[in-house]
């Protein structure tokens, strides 16, 4: 297990970027990456980063480019351009694709690739035509990720020992799919508590609700990230 401990991300799933200030401002210094994904940045473009950079946080810019590879290449390079830490692209696009993104990286930067979404099961992976087990698949599209040169991927949390083994302790993995142990699942299938994943070896998880829908997010916050060290350590 690599001996950074995991990292917490919070996703900023809102319509209204004045929501998105008030919670990031609502969790103070307990929350330093945000996740800003197609719901706020389509309504907002890059303003939706300006507060976030501006208040010194870390942005985890979560639009999953998937398209040829130059043009993969240069949305990276615009994501990084307007103030994105971390980018992401669909593994599904291939190895010349992810190649292109990586090209587009920055020494201070991530950029990684998505797997299987965690609101994908066995069945729906089949009705997409993959054949191949979800477990076959996640590992095959990391290898692929890994040799294109990427940073690490977006996988679910039971995936992490695998990815590991495939790939190797400094392979970055982001788990999405985190949600405490009283919560609920909500769309997500494939789920995993913050303390699992950090004794698994994530090195950061991806969390929304049970956050931003705290009644105070920067105790909700602080109490996940205690369930982090206890669980990594």
């Amino acid at each position: 297990m690599s001996n950074q401990p995991t990292q917490l991300i919070v996703a900023l799933d809102f319509d209204s970027l004045d929501e998105a200030t008030r919670l990031v401002d609502a969790a103070g210094a307990s929350v330093l990456w945000y996740k800003v994904g197609k719901q706020l940045f389509t309504r907002y473009g890059p303003d939706a980063l300006r507060p976030l950079k501006k208040a010194g946080k870390k942005v985890f810019l979560d639009l999953k480019f998937h398209d040829i590879p130059n043009t993969v290449r240069q949305a990276v390079r615009s994501a990084l351009d307007i103030g994105a830490d971390m980018v992401n692209v669909h593994a599904g696009g291939g190895l010349a694709m992810m190649a292109a993104a990586a090209e587009a990286r920055r020494p201070d930067s991530l950029v990684i690739a998505v797997t299987v979404l965690t609101s994908m099961d066995q069945q729906a992976l089949s009705q997409v035509g993959v054949q191949s087990s979800l477990s076959d698949q996640v590992e095959r599209l990391a290898r692929l990720a890994r040799q294109a040169g990427l940073d690490g991927v977006v996988a679910s949390g039971h995936e992490i020992t695998m990815i590991r083994a495939a790939c190797g302790p400094d392979f970055v993995q982001v788990i999405p799919g985190i949600r405490l142990a009283s919560g609920s699942a909500d769309d997500q299938k494939r789920i995993m508590t913050p303390g699992a994943a950090a004794e698994a070896g994530a090195q950061f998880i991806v969390v929304g609700r049970p956050v931003t829908r705290a009644d105070d997010p920067a105790a909700a916050a602080s109490e996940i990230v205690r369930q982090l060290e206890c669980g990594g350590s």
